[in-house]
């Protein structure tokens, strides 16, 4: 759920971590290599020990989990709970409930012209992958695709970012104590030990971050023709149709889940997090008024909301709003603390499209309003810009419904609620276009990490002589018919009762 910093944000910028700390990780991927190559990995009841090893630290070590989120981003232990530590716990406890049918060969269908013969695909793990985790859910991007590698069967480097470094710590410091050391390891570390991780070959490489540091993952990826999956971001709009949601308890549970999707999410620094609104005119005022006064009861103290990051995203940030025609929208909120690191929630109306606010992902706690004459506009609005990782729209009317999935294009779509499909284990987390590519969650996620192997047996009771030469034009006539599944003018073509 990261998109605007990777955990090797500034590849190349950064000054080079130290030659020793470089050649430790290069180290781990001999050592991970043998681990795979020995088969330990490959066995279920290993994969299993794995997983209760992993739900055994978040046990454990919760407390300590909850303060290394707070340190690095502010976040409140309700907040880390219910973001993270809570989300890889359910999504630990599904993997090992669901491993089993996972694992096993799926019979497929053969056709009659093969006779003798059966089919199956079973999944295999891919060997030794690389997972580059984001700074704002870095225990849930580290150990959400984890699991998945895992459950798959795969020996795991885990690259925290450096930019949640008390995470980063307490993920070094307990990996190893609750899961096998020689199959998965945690490697810190800054920019230039993510550029030297990436000069060697794995066998997939899953990255979260930004499309910038993505595309340098992508070029050092193709060196060695490794497989790559993008979890970047994108503007994820939030089509408001006041009309047909109405009014009272529909309109305030609306507004309440915005202010969730925006705010209450990492301080909108998320990738899902909800980037603009699109209402019509004449209901703006109306959704105004209501997300202030709602904002007020929910983040009344500036500890219910995480904070910045760190200073150079406060002042990209803040660099949004010094644009006269942008602070001139500003409708409420705005308020910044350097010291804190903390920006009050903003709400702005109608800023310019053309402006860095509207063109950029905002990863942040600002919440532009675009106004449209008539819902139906906000489709043309979305589609004339790159596809998001989510669309959101609060609407009852059926039609718009099946207008914006049939007529955009994101990862996700998601009506009357934004953010809560990440939680959801059997739906897909992916984007689309810039919005990047792969898919992972639950069963998704030990697909991504897993090779569907195609096998097939077959005997040796009929030999079919017509795909051999010398070639006639009856040889011609039965392919014709076999490739039609046609079985009745195949054998009569064969007893030479038919020309064709």
């Amino acid at each position: 759920m990261g998109t605007m910093a990777g955990s090797v944000e500034e590849i190349g910028a950064a000054a080079a971590a130290p030659q020793s700390l470089e050649l430790h990780a290069v180290q781990h991927l001999g050592e991970l290599r043998s681990a795979f190559e020995s088969g330990r990995t490959r066995p279920l009841a290993w994969r299993q020990e794995q997983l209760r090893g992993l739900l055994r630290l978040l046990a454990d070590k919760e407390e300590e989990a909850f303060r290394a989120l707070h340190d690095d981003l502010g976040k409140h232990r309700a907040e880390a709970y219910r973001d993270e530590v809570g989300v890889i716990i359910k999504s630990a406890n599904a993997a090992l409930r669901e491993i089993g049918k996972w694992v096993a060969p799926e019979k497929v269908w053969v056709p009659l012209v093969a006779f003798p013969a059966s089919a199956q695909v079973v999944p295999e793990p891919l060997g030794v992958v690389l997972i580059f985790s984001c700074w704002n859910f870095p225990l849930g991007l580290s150990l959400e695709p984890l699991i998945g590698a895992i459950a798959a069967g795969n020996a795991v480097v885990l690259k925290p970012s450096e930019l949640a470094p008390a995470t980063a710590k307490f993920l070094e410091d307990n990996i190893g104590e609750y899961m096998d050391a020689t199959a998965v390891k945690v490697v810190q570390g800054g920019p230039a030990v993510g550029e030297q991780l990436m000069e060697h070959r794995w066998d997939k490489v899953l990255f979260t971050g930004c499309p910038r540091v993505a595309r340098m993952v992508m070029a050092a990826a193709a060196k060695h023709l490794t497989p790559v999956a993008l979890e970047l971001g994108g503007k994820c709009p939030c089509i408001f149709d006041s009309a047909s949601v109405g009014g009272g308890r529909n309109l305030q549970t609306s507004v309440n889940r915005v202010i969730f999707a925006k705010w209450s999410s990492c301080a909108g620094q998320a990738c899902i997090a909800i980037d603009y609104v699109l209402v019509e005119e004449r209901f703006a005022p109306t959704l105004i008024k209501l997300l202030k006064s709602t904002l007020k009861r929910f983040i009344a103290d500036s500890d219910q909301m995480a904070r910045i990051v760190n200073m150079r995203h406060f002042k990209r940030l803040s660099d949004l709003l010094k644009d006269p025609a942008v602070a001139a929208s500003v409708l409420h909120g705005g308020q910044l603390d350097p010291k804190k690191l903390s920006i009050e929630p903003t709400i702005l109306l109608n800023p310019p499209l053309d402006s860095a606010i509207m063109t950029e992902e905002i990863f942040g706690p600002l919440l532009p309003i675009i106004t449209v004459k008539t819902i139906e506009d906000s489709i043309a609005f979305v589609r004339a810009r790159p596809k998001p990782l989510a669309v959101y729209a609060f609407t009852n009317s059926a039609p718009l419904k099946h207008r914006i999935v049939e007529e955009t294009s994101s990862g996700t779509v998601t009506f009357n609620d934004a953010v809560v499909q990440y939680g959801i284990d059997t739906l897909p987390f992916g984007g689309i276009g810039q919005s990047g590519f792969g898919q992972y969650h639950g069963k998704y996620s030990f697909e991504m990490f897993s090779h569907k192997k195609a096998v097939l047996r077959r005997g040796f009771l009929v030999e079919a002589m017509l795909r051999y030469p010398p070639w006639d034009e009856q040889k011609i006539a039965m392919m014709r018919h076999l490739y039609r599944y046609a079985y009745i003018r195949f054998i009569f073509t064969f007893l030479g009762l038919s020309r064709t």
